[in-house]
């Protein structure tokens, strides 16, 4: 009796053993979808991809990578075999991006429509059709760095070129000459600001008052000499007409005198002429006095630049 209960249980043991290896296979192989293959055509390197990886249509885990090789045609394209679930409609737009999940490194296929041909991508059993591969965002990221530097070093060695030994010596010259040139220039920013000073104070509003003033004063009295010289040269012309003429009775014994006022009278009136020139020239020196004449040569403060 105790043999047969033992064989009992150890038959039981058995089945339920049997049961569950069944279940396991079952469970870790799950259920067989029906998937069309696809090759994508990779020009890169695809270091972190491997069989069994996944692949992702914008996003969603659609299949998984059956097979990687190189093609025999041309030894530069890797040629990427994916099982992709046959509900998943790809078109001629769709291209595929390596994707890097993490800080593990590993990798998996990323399908994308590139804005392309919306043309349907058909299934083919003999000829899986092909999809490219474009560069991911690490390749990106490492060609553009790589661009970078190549533009880096161009420009370092321009600038190395024209920092040679010639050239600094030029720039500390240049640099040494503006330092000379604008301590030099300080004096005479001093003397322009003195200068300004007393500009301001000359012309300050009660010294333009009274030049406004004067100026309007020796408007009248200059039409009045004006006039007095035209009467006293018009006087002047008559007596040299006179003169000029046979004189009648004895008018001969005044013609010295005469002749005498004559050139007095041209003289006053050439001194007239003279005033009001010198008047309509420089008004303010009816305020301050008449302006000194420049220098000639020989005298102190003559300077050839400012001669006339």
């Amino acid at each position: 009796m105790e043999n047969k209960s033992h064989a009992f249980a150890a038959g039981l043991f058995a089945i339920i053993l049997l049961a569950a290896g069944v279940f396991a296979i079952y469970w870790l192989g799950g259920v067989k979808e029906a998937t069309d293959d696809y090759i994508i055509v990779a020009r890169q390197d695809i270091g972190g991809l491997n069989p069994q990886a996944q692949v992702r249509y914008r996003g969603i885990r659609v299949g998984k990578v059956s097979d990687i090789r190189l093609d025999d045609e041309d030894r530069q394209n890797i040629l990427i075999t994916i099982s992709i679930r046959r509900d998943i409609r790809l078109t001629r737009g769709t291209v595929a991006r390596l994707n890097y999940q993490g800080v593990t490194g590993l990798a998996h296929i990323l399908l994308l429509e590139s804005g392309g041909s919306a043309e349907p991508l058909a299934p083919d059993g003999k000829e899986p059709p092909r999809i490219a591969m474009t560069p991911s965002l690490l390749d990106e990221f490492g060609n553009a760095g790589s661009a970078t530097l190549r533009e880096a070093r161009q420009v370092l060695g321009k600038l190395d070129a024209l920092l040679n030994a010639e050239n600094r010596a030029r720039l500390s010259a240049t640099l040494v000459n503006l330092e000379a040139a604008s301590s030099g220039l300080k004096p005479a920013l001093e003397n322009l600001n003195q200068t300004l000073s007393q500009m301001r104070k000359l012309f300050d509003e009660r010294n333009v008052a009274k030049l406004s003033a004067a100026v309007g004063d020796a408007g009248p009295t200059l039409a009045d000499v004006r006039a007095a010289a035209r009467k006293v040269q018009a006087a002047a012309d008559k007596l040299d007409a006179a003169i000029g003429e046979p004189p009648p009775g004895g008018a001969a014994a005044l013609a010295p005198r005469l002749n005498d006022m004559a050139d007095d009278i041209s003289a006053a009136a050439r001194q007239l002429n003279r005033l009001l020139r010198l008047l309509e020239e420089t008004p303010q020196g009816l305020v301050f006095g008449v302006p000194a004449p420049p220098p000639g040569p020989g005298e102190p403060g003559f300077s050839p630049d400012k001669a006339p």
